[in-house]
């Protein structure tokens, strides 16, 4: 049974962006002058960033923080609302005015030349102050961590501020706790503490804020104007043309859809409501159910984060942590985003046999047409990965990519409005106005993780001040020992409990913060079992990233549940049923040394035969979930095949035999049995 319908455009204009994609909470809708002077604002802080890229301060990485910081700040306040749902105009209020202004002169108090008595004097004799500050700086200070807190509450949920403020009780009452708890200390008085976070490079300038005022904001910068020169739309049009003539086209393209509108904003949750505009009318037409529809939706967009080449904050931060180049992190995720997309495409096949998808021809051009029209938007994304295969630092290479994409939006333009007869000076004004929308947008969207970024310094600071990290790891460590005896076993357990760690954060907090917390926590539990450094870190970077998709606070599920009108709770559950193979693809990083090939740092004949065993496992657990193999799966071989897919990915050959031959019978039942088995829906 075939049908039709017609595709409409999926990227909306930069400005419309603002707020309704943002990853973290849905920002202010400002209007008139109130815009006009964000607009202009986030403008001015964009050319700042693109200046310290080629005209570095003087003063060293952390005076620019320290500007970055105090400049960001104000617009939080500004484009975000204290709470409650969006007034008619919501536009900042008196409040959230003080805030802006108390925060533009906390944040660049430390740099100020000003000096009356002991306020201020310059930055550099506000470095001079370091550990015996004076109590203008203390109480600045203090009010800057105030509106950081503030801040991330405002963007991201009250949780994170939470935590901080119990870490920073901690760091204070820490002599108060029992002597024989391995946690205690001897405390830190509030003058110290406001010294670490304020005028220490472990504090608010510390890596999270130096990533995101170094490359996150940047790669923001360069996805809005991806996006304004019709990047978005281009994407989407091509998977409609590769998938347009199988029933399984449209759970196809949505996932194709995902990976690559990820390129374009790296973020989760604005990739999944991006899709889902376009897609979900397409998927509704072949007959998919609305919460199976948008479990696709959300798990595809989720992608997004773990994709390269742009990927979301935490990898920039784990390039940093482990000092290595953001290629190596880009070749690490490469193998592992083919597993998480295969995986997809495996529930995709079984879903549209399962409840019996329709084709849906959708009018678009042909494959060859429309890469001779758009095949042009994958160039900037290459010259991204060829600049930092030559060592261009990852700052510079995006910027270069950022004005390739512009000249090529700007030669559109002009071609269009030749066509259109309006003149080439309409086609550059319009270029010339969509570029800055674009700069706009591109610090703007950045706040949340700004925000996110400053907050984790009052976390990072304080277990590098009291020692904290280790203490948790070896309770951690201790925690496995004390179930069993036997090393794999005490790893094995270990790594198990990390993942539920990083997955119950990651319900509270957003995927930057999780990693950050998690890394400094848990990294050295699994450093300490022998586990390299690369393995730990991909490991907890994904299954923050999974916790996005974990029940019951997935943002992209929610979001995909407000297109399709399914229940959300039903729509978590089906994103975590189409995700689920990728659960299983971190632990196989850690467990064995085979796991070091799925982020290629083995040889390539070791590399293709772990790919395709963990490949028959992604499979095996995409039957057990998707309840299809040949035709309708019992729970016989559902159990087999969930079974073999965890003994295929502990990657040694004694389990890979088993679990193949779990597989094996499974397969072997099913052919034997699915003649007797009526063609029907069984649920997952």
């Amino acid at each position: 049974m075939t049908s039709s319908t017609q595709r409409t455009d999926v990227v909306a204009e930069p400005r419309d962006q603002v707020g309704e994609h943002d990853e973290e909470r849905p920002a202010r809708r400002l209007s008139g002058r109130w815009e006009l002077f964000v607009w202009a604002a986030a403008i001015a802080v964009a050319l700042l960033v693109l200046k310290q890229v080629f005209l570095p301060f003087s003063q060293g990485n952390q005076f620019y923080l320290v500007v970055f910081l105090g400049l960001t700040l104000p617009l939080v306040f500004l484009s975000y609302r204290p709470r409650g749902r969006p007034k008619d105009p919501d536009n900042p209020g008196p409040l959230d005015w003080a805030f802006a202004a108390a925060a533009l002169l906390v944040g660049l108090y430390p740099v100020l030349p000003l000096a009356i008595g002991d306020f201020g004097g310059g930055y550099d004799a506000f470095l001079d102050r370091q550990g015996v500050l004076s109590t203008p700086d203390i109480l600045a200070g203090a009010l800057l961590l105030v509106l950081v807190l503030e801040a991330t509450r405002r963007t991201t949920g009250l949780v994170l501020p939470v935590v901080c403020l119990v870490f920073l009780a901690f760091s204070y009452y820490g002599g108060y706790l029992p002597p024989e708890w391995d946690i205690s200390h001897a405390g830190v008085d509030f003058g110290q503490i406001v010294n670490a976070l304020y005028n220490d490079q472990s504090g608010f300038y510390g890596i999270p804020l130096d990533v995101a005022a170094t490359y996150i904001v940047l790669f923001t910068i360069y996805g809005a104007v991806l996006a304004s020169s019709g990047a978005g739309t281009f994407f989407v049009d091509l998977s409609f043309a590769l998938f347009r003539r199988s029933r399984t086209a449209p759970g196809r393209t949505a996932a194709m859809s995902g990976f690559l509108l990820g390129t374009v904003s790296g973020s989760g949750t604005a990739t999944t409501v991006s899709l889902g505009a376009i897609t979900w009318p397409v998927l509704r037409e072949a007959g998919y159910p609305k919460e199976r529809a948008g479990g696709l939706l959300a798990a595809s967009g989720i992608g997004a984060i773990m994709s390269p080449p742009t990927m979301g904050a935490a990898a920039f931060i784990i390039a940093e942590y482990l000092e290595t180049d953001y290629l190596t992190v880009l070749v690490w995720a490469i193998v592992p985003t083919l597993l998480y997309y295969l995986g997809i495409g495996f529930a995709v096949e079984a879903d549209a046999r399962r409840f019996g998808a329709k084709r849906v021809d959708v009018d678009t051009q042909p494959v060859g047409k429309l890469l001779l029209q758009g095949g042009y938007h994958f160039l900037s994304l290459g010259i991204i990965v060829v600049f930092l295969a030559i060592d261009i630092p990852p700052f510079t290479a995006v910027v270069y990519a950022t004005g390739v994409a512009a000249l090529f939006a700007l030669a559109a333009r002009l071609l269009a409005a030749r066509r259109e007869g309006s003149g080439w000076g309409a086609g550059l004004l319009g270029w010339v106005r969509a570029v800055a929308d674009s700069l706009a947008v591109g610090i703007r969207g950045a706040l949340p993780v700004i925000a996110v970024c400053a907050a984790a310094g009052v976390i990072t600071s304080t277990i590098t001040k009291t020692g904290l990290g280790q203490e948790l790891a070896a309770a951690l460590v201790d925690a496995a020992r004390a179930l069993a005896d036997n090393p794999t076993v005490i790893l094995t357990l270990t790594v198990v409990f990390a993942a539920v760690a990083v997955g119950v954060l990651g319900l509270a907090v957003p995927v930057t913060a999780s990693f950050i917390i998690a890394w400094v926590v848990l990294g050295p539990a699994l450093a300490d079992l022998g586990v390299a450094a690369p393995e730990v870190a991909m490991f907890i970077f994904y299954y923050a990233v999974l916790s996005e998709v974990t029940p019951p606070t997935a943002l992209a599920s929610v979001a995909a549940a407000a297109i399709t009108g399914g229940s959300v709770i039903r729509t978590m559950w089906q994103t975590w049923k189409y995700t689920l193979p990728a659960f299983l693809v971190p632990i196989a990083f850690v467990l064995t040394d085979n796991g070091s090939a799925l982020l290629l740092q083995r040889p390539a004949g070791t590399v293709l035969w772990v790919f395709a065993v963990s490949a028959l496992g992604v499979a095996a657990l995409a039957v057990a979930t998707g309840a299809w193999l040949f035709g309708p799966a019992r729970w016989p071989e559902r159990v087999l095949c969930a079974a073999g897919a965890v003994l295929l990915l502990y990657l040694q050959p004694l389990s890979i035999a088993i679990g193949a031959g779990c597989v094996v019978v499974a397969v072997v039942v099913h052919l034997a049995t699915r003649e007797r088995e009526p063609v029907t829906d069984q649920g997952a």
